[in-house]
Parts: C-alpha cells; sequence; structure tokens
C-alpha cells in the first residue's frame, strides 16, 4: 500500500524531508541541471525536485491513484499533476526527454510494469532516473519516513530492473549516508563526505540513471487514446539546444568513479 500524498508533503515539510530533498536534489543536478529545452515527467511523488528544471520546455508530475494527487506547482494558476495507474500511463509514446520516478518503485504492485510504461513514455534518446530506497541503508529500517516503507532497492536489482525494460544502466550514484535521527542532521555535510568513502554500503538513497539500446524504438500505448484530452502532452520536435551544462544533451549523474 502507498504512502498517501498527505503524508508524503508532511514529511518533506520536517528536518528529515528537507535533508532528503537537498540531498537528492543535488545529485539531480548533476545529471540534468535545469532540462533546458526537456520534456520532464516524474513519476510517484517527485514534485519536491521537479521545481527546479527551471529551463525545461514542459514538466508534468504523474502521481499513482493508490498516493493520491495534489495541485502543482502549488503558486500556480495552471495545474500540471495528474492522478495516474502505473501500468496504464496517459502519455504519447516518446513524449519526455527526461522521467524521474521517486517513491514509485518501492510501493508499486508491479514495479516492472511500471517500468514499461514509463519507457514506453521514453524519448529515443532520452534519460531515466530512478530513486529508490537503498536495502543496506538505516532509512529503509526507519518507518518514520517514506523510505521505510515498501521493497527497498541494491544497485543490482536496479540495473536488472531496467534491462528488463530495454533500458541500459549509464551512471549510478548513492546519497543520504546521514542516518535518520534529527540530532544528526547538523553534521550532515561531512558525514555525507566521510561515509561516501569509509562506508559507501550505508546509503539511504541509490540513484540510478538508464537510457534506450542504440535508440531503440518506442512501442505504441494506451497514451494515443488520452492525447485528445491531454493535448498539450502530444510529443513536439524539441528545439536543439547546444550540449552545454543542463542541456538536454547526454550528462550522467557524477559520483567520483560511480558508473556501470
Amino acid at each position: 500500500m502507498r504512502r498517501a500524498i498527505e503524508e508524503l508533503r508532511a514529511f518533506y515539510g520536517e528536518p528529515a524531508g528537507v535533508l532528503t530533498r537537498r540531498l537528492i536534489a543535488r545529485r539531480l543536478a548533476d545529471a540534468w541541471g535545469e532540462a533546458d529545452g526537456c520534456d520532464v515527467l516524474g513519476i510517484g511523488y517527485a514534485t519536491p525536485w521537479l521545481d527546479a528544471f527551471v529551463g525545461a520546455r514542459r514538466t508534468i508530475a504523474a502521481m499513482p491513484g493508490g498516493q493520491g494527487v495534489e495541485p502543482w506547482p502549488a503558486a500556480s494558476a495552471r495545474n500540471r499533476a495528474l492522478l495516474v495507474e502505473d501500468a496504464r500511463l496517459p502519455f504519447a509514446a516518446g513524449a519526455f526527454d527526461r522521467i524521474l520516478l521517486v517513491h514509485a518503485l518501492e510501493e508499486a504492485d508491479d514495479a516492472r510494469a511500471l517500468m514499461l510504461e514509463a519507457v514506453r513514455a521514453l524519448a529515443p534518446a532520452g534519460r531515466i532516473i530512478l530513486v529508490a530506497a537503498a536495502r543496506g541503508g538505516l532509512w529503509a529500517r526507519a518507518e518514520s519516513t517514506p523510505f521505510g516503507h515498501g521493497r527497498p532497492f541494491t544497485r543490482r536489482q536496479m540495473e536488472r530492473l531496467v534491462r528488463e525494460a530495454g533500458l541500459e544502466p549509464l551512471a549510478w550514484s548513492a546519497t543520504l549516508f546521514t542516518p535518520p535521527w534529527p540530532p544528526l542532521f547538523s553534521l550532515a555535510e561531512g558525514w555525507e563526505q566521510v561515509a561516501r568513502r569509509l562506508a559507501p554500503g550505508s546509503a539511504g538513497v541509490v540513484l540510478l540513471e538508464a537510457g534506450r539500446r542504440a535508440y531503440a524504438p518506442v512501442r505504441p500505448g494506451l497514451a494515443e487514446q488520452a492525447a485528445a484530452a491531454l493535448g498539450d502532452l502530444a510529443p513536439q520536435p524539441v528545439t536543439p539546444v547546444p550540449a552545454s551544462r543542463g542541456s538536454c544533451a547526454a550528462r550522467h549523474l557524477v559520483s567520483g568513479t560511480e558508473r556501470p
């Protein structure tokens, strides 16, 4: 059973959630910058990070039915969040250049079906980043956080999942080494640096970036039926942008030598 939207929103307003948001945001900035010129999709509860993609041409938040949905962005008159079924995403094939999954896989009824749908919505040269609770980390044991529910993952399990969906792992990273104990949060900056070197298996979150194998063709699906209702989500040619920081040109997660 997925965590309710109210529970997730409350967590990211607490000190533990603020720390989590900041540390994961750094990894995403390394990989995608501001996503200039990209169409970006967040699946699960990705809104704490979607606001950072200020250069994106289009940003959509897809929230699973078992979780619930909230209006996003909060300060905007135009809502860009919608309720979806894990195995039936209402988007056209190849509609998004960047897809971010956070709080999506661990409590999915069928993680493979969700991945297949996400891959279908991915552009031929697109990139996906999976963010999941690390099986060996303390956060997966902390039921007071969203990471303490559902199925945590190892890096190898995530690699297997993306390969079964037709993608190839490109890079990986880890963060949230600081234990889920508020008195230690003030030490997080130093703790992250030291633990990354001395106890790499203690990370609370694993991030894996993947892309298509030699630009494999996308498969059609339900989304074409929804094109009339969600016409502004239909795929459109992306204006080429220079290959620079934050562009839609290929970049990867940056964390030392963390490559598959």
